[in-house]
C-alpha cells in the first residue's frame, strides 16, 4: 500500500521568491550592476561551499558567526570518517579572497570585483533577517586608499539617489592599525574589568576574545559604561589620522553628510582603518543596509602576499523593502504580443509568426494547448500584453492576421481591431506596441 506523501514546506528563514516578486529583485539587481559598471567593478562567483577553516580564519573564531551561525558539516565518506568540515557561506569577502588567492588574479594589477546571491546564517529569522539572504558584496584589492576608500562611499551614495532613498545615513569610524587597537585593547580590558559587575552575559564573554564587540551593545544598562570607555580615537597615530581625514575631506567635497561613531566596529574581525555603515530607521531594529571597510591584512591571514583591501555588503531584502516600501508595486507585462489561435493550422502558423516577432525584438508568449478565444483573450489580458495577435480559420484561409489593441491609450479609448496582411504583420505589430 503506497504511503501518503506529506507535504514539504520551504525551511523556516529561507523564503521562496515567486513571479509576483521576482521581477522586483531583478531590476533592483539590474541596476546595481549598472552601477558598478560605472565604476569599472567586474563580477566574480565563488561556490556556495567553502572550507570551514577559511571562515574560522578570515571571519574570527570568536565572532557571533563563527560561534553560533554557520551552517557547518562533515563531507564524510562514512559515519565513521569525520572527513572535511565544510560551510554554507555566511559571507561573501572571505571567498573571494580565496579566490583571489587561488588565482593570483593581482598579478595582473589591483582588481575592482564584486559578488551577488545568497548567504546562508542560522539565527532566529524575523523580519530583515532570514536564514538565507541575499548580498552583494563589492571588493576594491590591491588599492591602499583613501581615495578608494571615499570612492566607494561616494559610489553608494549614487546608489541611493539612483534608487530615490533619501533616508539613509551615513556612520564613519576608523579602526586603526593592529598595534594602535592592540594598545587600545589592553586599556579597554583593564576598563571592563574594573566594570565587570555591569556586563551581561554577551559582555563577559566577549571582554577577552573580542574587548570591541562589548562596546557595540544594545543592552540600555550597558550604555553609559560603554559610552565612558577608552576611545580607540585617542590611541590613533598620524598616519591613520592623516588617512581617515582625508577620507573626510573627500566627503565633504562630495556633499556627503556622515556622522562619526567611535562605537562602530563592525562584526567582523579582520578589519583595519576605515568602517562604515549606510543605516535607516526605516526598517526597524534591522537597520543597517550596507556596512564595510578596509581589511588589508586579510589576504596575507589568509595565505596570499599582503595587499591592501577594502569593500562593503549589501543587504538585498533591506534594500528592496526600502525601494518599494512607498511604490506601486505593479508587475510589468510578461510580454510585449500574445498570439490566439483557434485550430491546428493556425496554432502552427502563431508559432512561426513568434519565432519572426522574437527576431524583430519582441517578447513573445503563444497560448498553449486549445481553449475558447474568450479563455485565451482573459489570458492575454492577465499577461500585461499590449496587443494580441489573433489567427482563426479565417485568417489562415485569407492569409491575414488579427492585431487587437488590449490597453487604453492616453485618451482612455482601446483603439479597434485591425487586419493585416501576413507579409506586413510584423512592421505593423510594431508600431502597435
Amino acid at each position: 500500500m503506497t504511503k501518503t506523501f506529506q507535504k514539504v514546506s520551504a525551511i523556516r528563514g529561507m523564503n521562496d521568491i515567486l513571479p509576483a516578486e521576482s521581477w522586483l529583485w531583478e531590476k533592483l539587481e539590474a541596476t546595481i550592476r549598472e552601477w558598478l559598471a560605472q565604476y569599472g567593478y567586474n563580477n566574480v562567483r565563488t561556490p556556495i561551499l567553502e572550507q570551514t577553516r577559511l571562515f574560522a580564519r578570515g571571519i574570527g573564531e570568536v565572532t557571533d558567526i563563527v560561534e553560533k551561525e554557520m551552517y557547518t558539516f562533515s563531507m564524510s565518506k562514512d559515519k565513521t570518517d569525520v572527513g572535511e568540515m565544510l560551510t554554507m557561506r555566511p559571507e561573501f569577502t572571505a571567498g573571494i579572497v580565496r579566490a583571489v588567492i587561488e588565482h593570483n588574479l593581482l598579478y595582473d594589477g589591483p582588481q575592482r570585483i564584486f559578488s551577488m546571491g545568497p548567504v546562508f546564517r542560522h539565527e532566529r529569522p524575523q523580519k530583515g533577517r532570514y536564514r538565507q539572504f541575499h548580498q552583494v558584496s563589492v571588493e576594491a584589492m590591491g588599492y591602499a586608499g583613501p581615495d578608494v576608500d571615499a570612492e566607494q562611499i561616494i559610489m553608494l551614495a549614487r546608489l541611493w539617489k539612483t534608487l530615490g532613498l533619501a533616508d539613509i545615513r551615513l556612520e564613519l569610524n576608523s579602526l586603526g592599525q593592529p598595534e594602535e587597537r592592540q594598545a587600545h585593547r589592553k586599556a579597554l580590558i583593564a576598563y571592563l574589568e574594573k566594570h565587570k559587575d555591569l556586563l551581561d552575559e554577551d559582555g563577559l564573554r566577549r571582554m577577552y576574545s573580542n574587548p570591541l564587540r562589548v562596546l557595540d551593545t544594545k543592552n540600555p544598562a550597558m550604555q553609559d559604561m560603554a559610552n565612558n570607555a577608552p576611545k580607540l580615537f585617542d590611541f590613533l597615530k598620524e598616519e591613520s589620522l592623516a588617512h581617515f581625514n582625508e577620507i573626510r575631506v573627500r566627503l565633504d567635497q562630495a556633499g556627503i553628510v556622515y556622522t562619526i561613531n567611535p562605537r562602530l566596529v563592525r562584526g567582523l574581525d579582520y578589519y583595519n582603518l576605515t568602517v562604515f555603515e549606510w543605516v535607516t530607521d526605516r526598517l526597524g531594529a534591522q537597520g543597517t543596509v550596507c556596512g564595510g571597510g578596509r581589511y588589508d591584512g586579510l589576504l596575507s591571514l589568509l595565505g596570499g602576499k599582503p595587499a591592501p583591501a577594502i569593500g562593503f555588503g549589501i543587504g538585498i531584502e533591506r534594500l528592496l523593502a526600502l525601494v518599494v516600501q512607498d511604490k506601486e508595486r505593479v508587475k510589468p507585462a510578461d510580454c510585449d504580443v500574445y498570439f490566439i489561435h483557434q485550430g491546428a493550422e493556425a496554432s502552427r502558423l502563431a508559432q512561426m509568426l513568434a519565432e519572426q516577432s522574437r527576431d524583430a525584438g519582441l517578447r513573445v508568449i503563444v497560448h498553449a494547448g486549445a481553449a475558447s478565444f474568450k479563455a485565451q483573450f482573459k489570458r492575454a489580458d492577465n499577461s500585461g500584453a499590449p496587443v494580441a495577435a489573433i489567427l482563426g480559420e479565417d485568417e489562415v484561409k485569407n492569409g491575414v492576421v488579427g492585431i487587437k489593441p488590449l490597453r487604453a491609450s492616453e485618451d482612455g479609448n482601446i483603439a479597434p481591431q485591425v487586419t493585416v496582411p501576413l507579409a506586413t504583420f510584423i512592421n505593423e505589430l510594431k508600431n502597435r506596441i
